[in-house]
């Protein structure tokens, strides 16, 4: 192209700028090639004229078109220059704050200044496994691509980190080995990973300090070599260090620092360990106070220090060593404070002996004082003839002081990073590394020395390494795409290199003036003004002579020479060192010996010579300078790196100031061009920089094709054909196998054309669309005009018509008002005549009926005192009459009385006394059968009344659904006489009116009154109102709160649950690591002895984290209750002890019945052998014995009742409890259980009560046969005196106990009379009201009657209902009860009749045996299956271990699990506790087993988790609680659990039943994974809507398969699919419709997720288009749901925040307006999300706006009410707590069918 096409008006363009460096601009008029101004105008519409030259001043560089703008890759932009990339970086940074960016193979990281939430684990997940291009760039994106190649291709890789101080090249370099150590942590226990990351806080404290740049700058080079195994799990590392800062430890500029393990010890000199260290604040210490300023703002000294000692301690240094280390680095800090003193002569130098500081120096590195003091002062020369020893001056004295301690620090050091390695080194053989380089950038400063030499020439070097690596890596893209290219010319700084390190180069002059005696700095410099002056690298300055400056690849520096030598010799001496390796301190020692002539290349050592009498010829070529050292590490750094496969990190520091996302453009571009960015554009520049797929470029640029291409099926051949038809110039352009290539400039010239069509389109649509607007805009108007015509002349006729009306309308209004006027007048005349009548004959009424009503209270008068003087007198005679018989019968009495006393004394007392004792228990049996009678009577009474009530109540149904004329004749009279006391009730009526005439104007006074008194009432109501809604707001806000409370309490219950369950899958992991290092253990080792098989062992030991009870453990019954109520109603609603207890009570009470019963039968057989045999009475041990027993039955009642009280009030104080606690679900829960289970210990101890009545009838009953049949004995026998007593005293017992049977039974017909006469009482009651409702059904009319009575209908039905339903209820309490008691007699026959069959098979022959055996075969099928113990091997093998889901698909859904319950009945049914203990044990260890084995079968676990449900389930629904048997039925209760209690097995089964779920998940989720991003982001679901958008580099991963196709793409049809076969998999093993929608839910879960992380790390899918997409496949997803009936649940609520996502996206984003809509929206989002969002968001073409920073700035002020998570990413690993809801079956256990193919005939049908 030309350039009068390519400047022309409105292109926009880039001119240099002293401040920004590069400033926009815009061409006003279109430019002629020849022309010298260019006529611009800048951003703030200011006229520039701008001179253009050819070489001079060339033309200004082209700005890319908007929509290139922020791309990912800077390689990516149309137009490669400084400006493009500066700019790009610039609103990336400050727009989007994205701070890594691509340009090649390299990635940009800019310093934000800020603790961004972008490196979490989450992060880390969302990177691993995607390919560099398919997300945005990150540094977690390059340590990804590293490591798969390294997978792929077998080859060590190298992450080259570099940058300025400041930059973040440590944080870089820290978060690639996170990475590393995330994704590809170790297989075992050893934890190398944690070592790894646990180096960076020791080498930052030992290596990093604080400068003006950077407040943790590494003041050293390292490279990190992190080893991988086969399995490329991390085995071990290795560090190697280069070139520390030594001279910090003794210097610091201004507002610098030293060493952060300095700062850290003083801060922590507190603590006792450190007492000894003698150190105090870091002000006190020269080392630590020459930058004046020890303190860093957010950092906590004392903290970091235990993080550092925390991390010496995970790599395995111990406490002494770690110790010894501080003893070192605090000695460092003495030396520094040790005060040398001058002499007066100038020449040497003395040191106090009291220095305290010396004395500590000392103490610490355990060396002699004196020796110390006396080198520190002093020196030695030697000669070839004598040894001397100089004094040194206070200078020379200082400078070796310093000198001595940096190098101790060197020393100390290397000794760290040694055991450092040591501690990360592995015996396991490496298979391949990855090496992280985090090493200086390029530096110039205004004095540049030695180290900045050093820096800057191995910036030389793998600046070199970097250009040949991306010149190599564009070739062979170019001969990938077999395209012709040509040698690429780019900048190659090897001359540079060998002017430094070539023969007689910088660095071998610099070697060789050090080997002279007296060489110096100004000697060196002449020697390089003379070798280099010539090389156009080397310069001289024009006003010095000892500098020089070198040309490097980024700038000039210029280097001043002094120190070069000094440093480079790095001299101490050996008289000090000396006494170093003689201290008493093992390390201090071990830091100064002499090593063999091996040097380590990881940092700067000098062999030190000892010092001997003798002298000895000197040899200084085994003393290696720093500069050989460096060049040396280099040089096998450079081999290193040259030997993988490069990746690159450049750090940019934005600013100096240290502001968060602030950019100054013109240090962004200083680094820039220093560390090779440009360079990597410019060698882009020189090829293809722009690449296309070529589906890629038809879908984006087939506007600018004619239709018949785009309809062809050649896509290669059309895009051909367009661009030689677009494109004039063929060398613009190339055509590769893939992708099209592209010379700069080439893109923004499409995209210019595109951007012209569809101006061109537009123009042609807004042509046509505003000629349609203004043809419907006239036909309009016409129509308007018509119809306004017509309503016109239709108004006039109308009005005409009016006028008409109205003058009739008001002549018949005359008339009308002239007869209503007359006939008013004569009513008025009327009503006033008989309105005086009317009062007239009142007034004689009342006069008539006012003298009737005097007589008739004069004669009530009379009659009353009449009838009260009868009285008087009856009671009178009344009381004379008893006065006169009271004194007679005085008489009487007395007489009688002395009568009897004589009587008394008489010896015919005692037989009379006998003989009325006999009649009066004749009188007494007489008595009870008359009671008897009378009861039978009443009964027969009780039914009649019955009868009769049944009688009445059909007669008034009859008379209700029957009316005959007859009632209707009697109910007219009824009328009539209801109207008869209607007038009657009028009369009194005007009575009252009379006497309330008067109260009606005290009333109204009243009124008066109470109306002022209401005005100040309603003042004060409307003052209360107030204070009402006042208090209603107040009402709302605790409301609010409380819902919030609910919702914290809910989210604290689904924690404990999340946990619970979390620590159940921790269990589980443990478990399955214990049992395979058991296997391993077996195969490697045997052990001789008893080995315990696991199937032996209790699951309640190995699976169950509950404690097993034993019986012998409990209480009695009072210490339970208390128990509970010290434990409350939760522990106690789950404590199986508190049952136990109640248990062991209720078998005591069966103990004593047993024996209570076993002693009626003593006593009956006694009775009975006395009835057929004459005996003697009773002795007195029998007699006793019944005592003993009367009394024992005694306490047992008492006993009960008081059990019985003790559980009332335990229940009442549980419900209090439960009232008190509120709105707890889970308590209500825990409380039903708990109820339930005392309420079936409740009803047992009642059906022992009524045994023990029993047994009490029958002891009286044997007694009363004794007393009998000594009654008869002493009636044929003559009684003695003795004898007679007896009989007396047993019959006045059975006279007592007779008496209080008479009285029960009496009190008993009392309590049936009185219920009989209420239920008499009730009943008329009953008739009395129907009468009344009859009555006035009657007065009602006939339609209000019909709705009357159906309303009574309803009423009456409805209480029917509810007494039918307390009588069922009732009716089945007792039924239940009467079933126990039924079990118990049951079991007692069955006992019997076993004990009678074992006596009659002792007695009888064997063909009865044989015969009770066929009768039992014969018993209907119980739904028990019988097995044999050594067959549960075999049972478990077949349906469990064996078992395949496909194999019982046609039977019925769980069937192993209800073959497998039915076989515990049967144990249960044998009681058999170890059977059923060792297969619910067998069941657990197998289905673990198999899912072990399966554990990425979906089908296989979601089969088991069925199965364990269903048979938890059958556990829970047979177990005989209340609480599970609601929904049974009969046939159901009666296969109930009968001895055993398994709630604690339950407990176990639930626990594996999580497991099981939760592996579930496991496999779902890897399974869908992979298909989640293609399917919802990526597949276009609406054919045609995704547009495309230059993407340059965009999937030019080298780690991606090419070859094969690239990775699997998935439809959202493959994953609904996926889903979809998950859920009839789930449902066709009968798992619970619970469960499946929580399967389903956490997967929905898991798709939001991943779609959502995806999306906020993609810039490429943030746009429109992918919003529709993404909305439509979320619609999609929902109907799924609804098909299968899991929409109401849960589920589609996890799918909002990826629904808000896709809405965010299709939303305007402009106004204010725009911005409250999306705060509104986006509830689901945090903000940080939104925000990602909105940054991200990226439009397709030029017609689409951006969203500008200031809309993102409002969105973020509208949401700072917000408290959300700091999170960015959603954690895809997050589970919601699963719920095992109780479905009971309702399936029949005697009609299940067991398959043949099942292989279970040994199983026998009980």
């Amino acid at each position: 192209m030309s350039v009068n096409e390519l400047f022309t008006k409105f292109t926009r363009v880039w001119i240099p700028d002293p401040e920004d460096v590069w400033r926009s601009a815009e061409i006003s008029r279109d430019y002629k090639e020849g022309e010298s101004v260019l006529h611009l105008k800048l951003e703030d519409e200011t006229p520039l004229e701008y001179s253009v030259g050819q070489k001079s001043n060339p033309l200004p560089f082209l700005r890319n078109p908007d929509i290139l703008v922020g791309e990912n890759d800077l390689t990516a932009l149309s137009y490669l220059h400084e400006p493009a990339v500066l700019h790009n970086l610039r609103v990336r940074f400050l727009e989007s704050n994205n701070i890594y960016t691509y340009c090649g193979i390299v990635l940009v990281a800019i310093n934000p200044y800020e603790q961004l939430q972008i490196y979490g684990e989450e992060v880390i997940n969302a990177y691993s496994g995607q390919n560099m291009g398919d997300m945005d760039p990150h540094i977690f994106a390059v340590a990804e691509e590293a490591y798969k190649q390294m997978a792929r291709d077998e080859r060590n890789q190298s992450i080259i980190v570099s940058g300025e101080s400041g930059a973040g090249k440590t944080v870089s370099a820290k978060y690639a080995m996170r990475f590393f150590a995330t994704v590809g942590g170790s297989a075992n226990d050893t934890n190398v990973e944690e070592k790894v990351l646990a180096s960076s806080p020791i080498m930052e404290a030992i290596g990093n300090a604080k400068t003006t740049r950077n407040d943790n700058s590494s003041r050293f080079g390292k490279y990190i070599q992190i080893g991988f195994s086969r399995h490329y799990h991390i085995i071990g590392a290795n560090m190697r260090t280069y070139l520390l800062e030594k001279s910090r430890v003794v210097f610091q500029a201004e507002d610098e620092r030293n060493y952060h393990i300095f700062y850290q010890l003083c801060a922590s000199a507190s603590l006792p360990e450190f007492k000894e260290l003698s150190l105090t604040s870091a002000e006190d210490f020269t080392y630590t106070s020459l930058g004046e300023n020890i303190f860093i703002d957010g950092v906590n000294d004392a903290e970091d220090f235990q993080k550092t000692r925390e991390a010496f301690t995970l790599l395995g240094i111990k406490e002494s060593s770690q110790s010894s280390i501080f003893k070192i680095m605090a000695s460092i800090l003495h030396l520094g404070n040790i005060q040398i003193c001058s002499e007066r002569d100038g020449e040497s130098c003395r040191i106090s002996r009291d220095d305290i500081h010396l004395q500590a120096f000392s103490r610490l590195l355990g060396v002699e004082q004196q020796q110390m003091e006396h080198w520190l002062c002093h020196r030695k020369l030697v000669t070839a003839s004598e040894t001397y020893v100089k004094n040194m001056s206070s200078h020379q004295a200082a400078n070796a002081r310093d000198a001595l301690a940096k190098h101790i620090y060197a020393h100390m050091f290397d000794w760290i990073v040694e055991h450092i390695n040591k501690a990360l080194h592995t015996s396991s053989k490496q298979h391949s590394f990855i090496g992280v380089l985090d090493i200086y950038g390029f530096e110039t400063f205004e004095s540049n020395s030695f180290e900045q030499f050093c820096i800057n020439y191995a910036n030389e070097k793998l600046q070199q390494q970097f250009n040949s690596h991306v010149f190599k890596l564009e070739q062979e893209e170019y001969m990938k795409e077999q395209i012709p290219w040509t040698l690429i010319d780019f900048y190659d700084n090897q001359p540079c290199i060998d002017l430094i390190e070539a023969r007689l180069g910088i660095l071998d002059l610099l070697d060789e003036e050090c080997k002279v005696p007296k060489g110096t700095d100004q000697n060196w410099a002449q020697k390089l003004y003379k070798q280099h002056s010539s090389s156009a690298h080397f310069q001289k300055p024009r006003m010095s002579n000892t500098s020089f400056i070198i040309n490097h690849f980024a700038d000039k520096v210029e280097y001043q020479c002094e120190g070069f030598l000094e440093k480079n010799r790095d001299t101490v001496y050996e008289e000090q060192i000396n006494i170093l390796k003689a201290s008493q301190f093992q390390l201090v020692a071990d830091l100064f010996h002499d090593k063999d002539d091996v040097v380590s290349s990881k940092s700067s050592r000098v062999n030190v010579r000892a010092a001997k009498s003798v002298p000895k010829t000197p040899n200084r070529e085994h003393r290696k300078t720093v500069g050989l050292q460096f060049r040396s590490s280099l040089n096998l750094l450079m081999e290193t790196l040259n030997a993988t496969t490069p990746h690159y990190v450049r750090c940019i520091k934005p600013n100096d100031l240290k502001e968060a996302f602030s950019f100054d453009s013109s240090r962004a571009v200083q680094q820039l061009r220093a560390c090779g960015v440009l360079e990597t554009i410019r060698i882009s520049a020189a090829g293809y920089p722009s690449r296309w797929t070529y589906p890629d470029f038809f879908s984006r640029y087939r506007v600018l094709m004619k239709k018949s291409d785009v309809t062809s099926p050649d896509k290669k051949l059309v895009c051909r054909n367009l661009l030689e038809t677009v494109v004039k110039e063929p060398d613009m352009f190339q055509f590769g196998k893939t992708k099209i290539f592209f010379r700069a400039g080439q893109v923004a010239y499409l995209e210019k054309l595109r951007a012209d069509k569809f101006r061109a389109a537009c123009i042609k649509i807004q042509k046509t669309v505003r000629g349609w607007l203004q043809r419907v805009r006239y036909t309009k108007i016409r129509r308007s005009a018509l119809i306004l015509q017509r309503y016109g002349r239709g108004y006039l006729a109308r009005r005409l018509a009016e006028q008409l009306r109205r003058s009739r309308a008001a002549l018949i209004c005359q008339k009308q008002f002239r007869m209503v006027r007359d006939r008013r007048a004569f009513l008025r005349v009327r009503s006033a005549v008989v309105t005086i009548q009317a009062f007239t004959r009142g007034m004689f009424t009342r006069r008539i009926y006012h003298e009737f009503l005097l007589h008739h209270r004069a004669m009530i008068i009379q009659k009353c005192v009449r009838g009260w003087l009868q009285r008087r007198k009856f009671r009178r005679a009344r009381d004379a009459a008893v006065t006169l018989q009271c004194a007679y019968r005085r008489v009487l009495a007395k007489r009688r009385l002395q009568q009897l006393k004589i009587e008394a004394r008489s010896a015919e007392h005692l037989k009379k006394l006998n003989t009325g004792m006999e009649n009066k228990i004749v009188q007494l049996y007489t008595q009870s059968k008359e009671l008897r009678s009378q009861n039978d009577q009443l009964m027969v009474t009780n039914s009649s009344l019955g009868s009769e009530v049944t009688k009445l109540q059909e007669q008034l149904e009859h008379l209700r659904s029957h009316q005959d004329e007859g009632q209707l004749t009697s109910l007219q009279e009824e009328l009539q006489r209801l109207r008869e006391e209607l007038q009657e009730a009028h009369a009194f009526r005007k009575k009252l009116q009379e006497e309330h005439s008067t109260e009606k104007l005290q009333l109204q006074e009243r009124v008066e009154e109470l109306q002022t008194e209401n005005s100040l009432l309603k003042t004060e109501k409307e003052n209360m109102n107030q204070k009402i809604l006042q208090q209603s707001k107040s009402i709302e806000e605790d409301d609010s709160s409380v819902s919030q409370r609910e919702v914290s309490l809910q989210s604290e219950l689904d924690a404990d649950r999340q946990r619970y369950q979390n620590l159940l899958k921790e269990f589980s992991r443990m478990e399955q690591r214990y049992d395979n290092l058991k296997e391993e253990l077996s195969l490697t080792k045997f052990h001789p002895g008893h080995r315990r098989n696991p199937s032996n062992q209790s699951s309640l030991e190995s699976d169950s984290n509950y404690p097993s009870i034993s019986t012998s453990e409990v209480g009695d019954t009072e210490d339970s209750i208390q128990l509970v109520e010290e434990m409350g109603v939760e522990k106690a609603a789950m404590d199986i002890s508190l049952f136990m207890k109640l248990q062991k009570r209720v078998r005591e009470l069966e103990q004593e019945r047993k024996r209570l019963q076993a002693n009626a039968d003593q006593m009956e057989e006694a009775a009975k052998r006395k009835g057929s045999e004459v005996r003697s009475p009773s002795s007195e041990q029998e007699t006793a014995d019944l005592a003993y027993d009367n009394l024992k039955r005694q306490e047992l009642e008492s006993e009960n009742k008081k059990l019985k009280n003790d559980l009332n009030e335990l229940r009442k104080t549980m419900a209090d409890r439960v009232s008190q606690n509120g709105s707890s679900n889970e308590l209500q829960d825990g409380y039903n259980v708990l109820l339930s289970q005392l309420r079936a210990a409740n009803e047992e101890l009642d059906a022992r009560k009524e045994e023990v009545l029993i047994l009490r009838t029958q002891i009286v009953s044997v007694a009363q046969q004794q007393e009998r049949s000594e009654h008869i004995s002493n009636d044929t026998e003559p009684v003695d005196k003795d004898e007679a007593l007896k009989a007396y005293h047993g019959l006045s017992e059975s006279k007592k106990l007779l008496e209080a049977q008479l009285q029960s039974q009496s009190r008993q017909h009392k309590d049936e009379l009185e219920a009989l006469h209420t239920q008499i009482e009730l009943l008329k009651a009953d008739i009395e009201k129907k009468q009344e409702i009859l009555n006035y059904t009657m007065s009602l009319s006939p339609e209000a009657q019909v709705e009357y009575s159906v309303q009574q209908e309803i009423t009456r039905l409805t209480n029917d209902n509810l007494d039918l339903k307390e009588l069922v209820e009732k009716l089945e309490k007792n039924e239940r009860k009467l079933k126990k008691q039924l079990r118990i007699y049951m079991k007692k026959v069955q006992e019997l009749e076993v004990s009678q069959a074992a006596v009659q098979a002792s007695r009888s022959n064997p063909e009865l045996t044989r015969q009770v055996t066929v009768q039992r075969k014969e018993k209907d099928f119980e739904g028990m299956l019988e097995y044999n113990k050594e067959d549960e091997a075999l049972l478990v093998k077949n349906l469990i271990a064996d078992i395949r889901p496909n194999s019982v698909s046609a039977t019925v859904p769980c069937l192993p699990a209800y073959i497998l319950f039915m076989c515990i009945r049967h144990a249960d049914y044998i009681n058999d506790d170890q059977k059923v203990a060792a297969l619910l044990t067998s069941t657990i260890n197998a289905i673990k087993k198999v899912l072990k084995k399966n554990n990425d079968d979906f089908e296989m676990t979601s089969f088991w988790l069925a199965n364990t449900s269903r048979l938890l389930h059958c556990l829970k629904q047979y177990s005989g609680d209340e609480v599970f048997m609601t929904q049974n039925t009969s046939k159901q209760n009666e296969h109930c659990l009968k001895n055993f209690d398994l709630a604690e097995y339950r407990q176990v089964l639930s626990d594996l039943s999580i497991q099981i779920y939760q592996q579930l998940i496991k496999v779902a989720e890897s399974i869908i994974q992979p298909m989640i991003v293609s399917s919802m982001l990526e597949s276009e679901s609406i054919p045609s809507l995704a547009g495309v958008k230059p993407m340059g580099y965009r999937n030019r991963s080298s780690s991606m398969d090419t070859d094969g196709g690239g990775p699997n793409s998935y439809t959202l049809e493959a994953l609904i699919r996926q889903l979809g076969q998950f859920h009839a998999i789930m449902s066709e093993h009968g798992l619970d419709p619970e469960i499946v929608g929580q399967v389903v839910r956490q997967l929905f879960n898991c798709i939001n997720a991943v779609t959502l992380n995806n999306l906020l790390l993609r810039k490429d899918v943030c746009s429109w288009s992918t919003g529709m997409q993404l909305r439509y496949n979320t619609s999609q997803m929902e109907e799924w749901l609804r098909g299968n009936n899991l929409y109401q649940s849960k589920t589609a609520a996890t799918l909002e925040p990826i629904i808000q996502a896709a809405q965010l996206l299709q939303v305007k984003k402009k106004t204010s307006q725009d911005a409250e809509a999306i705060c509104s929206l986006c509830t689901s989002l945090t903000t940080q999300q939104i925000v990602k969002i909105l940054n991200l968001y990226t439009p397709l073409n030029e017609f689409e706006e951006r969203v500008t920073v200031a809309f993102i700035r409002n969105i973020q002020s509208r949401l700072q009410e917000r408290n959300d998570p700091p999170t960015l990413l959603l954690d895809t690993k997050q589970t919601f707590p699963v719920l095992f809801p109780y479905t009971p079956s309702a399936l029949s256990l005697d009609t299940l069918h067991i398959p043949a193919s099942l292989s279970l005939n040994f199983l026998i049908r009980v």
